[in-house]
């Protein structure tokens, strides 16, 4: 009998665990906390792609964002849509703009007291709303989006669009935006909760076990990199590495520097499946250009313009979704739009990184340190019996001779046998053509081409 009663109650005992264990959900939860930008598709890819894999019953997406960029807003929709387990987001604070997008996106919504979403209009970076052709875009985004989640298209339509009014809702003339008790009592949001935990609790979930996001040090420096303003930084040091290496050619610290902004530049958008292989190798192929027009090829023409165009047509090919050719950007799908903004970022750092390297070359060629200046600054006068220029060359004034290599301008002649440092005052002079001494000037011989009877 005493044996009965102790099958009996094991039996119990291990229903409870079995129920228990059965009762318990998993939920994959993380966060986004800043613009919707590049690496907030990232942490999203990670967290579909996670949840898939450790077969999470539930994604619970963490939001407070003012909005940022509409192509990544609508990667991280579609990913939200496609996800193949039920989506949650809680709000904490802000879903404006692109968050507004986002959040509709999730099958259940819930708000923290006092938070807000909607004010989903297009805007350009100077905050300015963007001409109806991309307002129409977004306006179908939210509307299909709120569609297919069974909420109401028109007061989706309304945050984006201020000529949209719903009755009893929004007025026209102004872009909708809901408090957290508005959009509780309008359907775009299941409850009111300060604190995931709340959340889960008022979705019935309370015996759950939780499965949070956890980037890798990988995963944290791709994120950095990818970073607009991390980006310019690194175009600046490429092309002031670049710059700094044709004007003294050899492998030296600039060369050094320009290849490791290169690989920072291209290896996280690579990973991230920005960067093909065509664009870093338009990149490779637009510097060797740049290089073959400085040391091989007389002037500046067709080689140097085009590396300089492929230079720049890879790096901003490389911070645009794109497959191919074909651009699906957002909101008209022409691509104009991002390309133009991308261009000008490139441009910019282009530009900058070109004057900051003067600026810095200057600046610590020059500069005292602890330990004395780079460069020689002491003083060589003649009273000393310094003298500042080998006299004898004078003598050379007038005097014929041949180019031993090709000038550009600068370069060495021959004269009687012997080899000379000189300039050309006019032009390009190929080597082996007649030349004759001009003149004597600043320590250097300076030459004409001549022209033989």
């Amino acid at each position: 009998m005493r044996i009965k009663s102790i099958i009996i109650l094991l039996a119990c005992c291990l229903m409870y665990v079995v129920g228990t264990a059965q009762s318990s959900h998993q939920i994959y939860y993380y966060t986004i906390d800043d613009n919707i930008a590049k690496p907030a598709v990232r942490k999203t890819e990670k967290a579909v792609k996670e949840a898939t894999e450790q077969k999470a019953d539930y994604l619970l997406l963490e939001l407070n964002t003012f909005g940022g960029e509409l192509d990544a807003a609508d990667k991280i929709r579609t990913l939200l849509l496609n996800a193949p387990m039920p989506t949650m987001v809680f709000i904490n604070n802000n879903a404006a703009s692109a968050g507004a997008l986002i959040s509709i996106a999730c099958d259940s919504i819930y708000m923290a007291s006092g938070s807000s979403i909607g004010a989903a209009s297009v805007v350009n970076q100077e905050g300015e709303i963007m001409p109806d052709k991309y307002q129409s875009y977004m306006r179908s985004l939210m509307r299909t989006t709120a569609e297919k989640n069974g909420r109401n298209p028109d007061i989706a339509q309304a945050m984006v669009d201020p000529d949209i009014e719903v009755k009893g809702i929004s007025e026209k003339g102004k872009v909708l935006t809901f408090t957290t008790e508005e959009a509780i009592q309008h359907g775009f949001c299941e409850g009111a909760a300060d604190s995931k935990e709340a959340v889960l609790a008022q979705a019935g979930l309370e015996s759950h076990t939780l499965i949070e996001q956890k980037l890798s040090w990988i995963d944290k420096i791709i994120l950095f990199l990818v970073n607009p303003v991390v980006s310019s930084i690194l175009i600046m040091c490429i092309v002031g590495g670049i710059y700094f290496e044709l004007q003294a050619p050899g492998i030296g610290l600039p060369l050094a520097i320009a290849i490791t902004a290169a690989l920072l530049f291209f290896a996280p958008h690579y990973l991230e499946g920005l960067a093909q292989h065509w664009e870093i190798l338009l990149f490779i192929v637009g510097v060797a250009l740049l290089i073959l027009e400085f040391f091989v090829i007389p002037g500046f023409g067709v080689a140097g313009v085009s590396g300089i165009v492929l230079i720049v047509g890879a790096l901003v090919l490389t911070m645009i979704f794109n497959v191919g050719f074909h651009f699906k950007f957002n909101p008209t799908f022409d691509g104009a739009y991002e390309v133009a903004k991308n261009l000008v970022i490139v441009l910019f750092s282009m530009v900058s990184g070109f004057f900051i390297a003067l600026w810095l070359c200057k600046k610590v060629i020059t500069a005292k340190t602890r330990f004395g200046t780079i460069a020689l600054n002491t003083e060589l006068t003649a009273d000393q019996g310094f003298i500042a220029q080998d006299m004898h060359l004078q003598e050379l004034v007038g005097k014929e001779g041949t180019a031993a290599t090709f000038m550009r301008p600068a370069g060495k002649i021959e004269i009687d046998g012997n080899l000379y440092d000189a300039t050309s005052e006019y032009g390009l002079i190929d080597k082996g053509s007649p030349v004759v001494v001009v003149k004597f000037e600043n320590a250097q011989l300076v030459v004409h081409k001549s022209n033989p009877d």
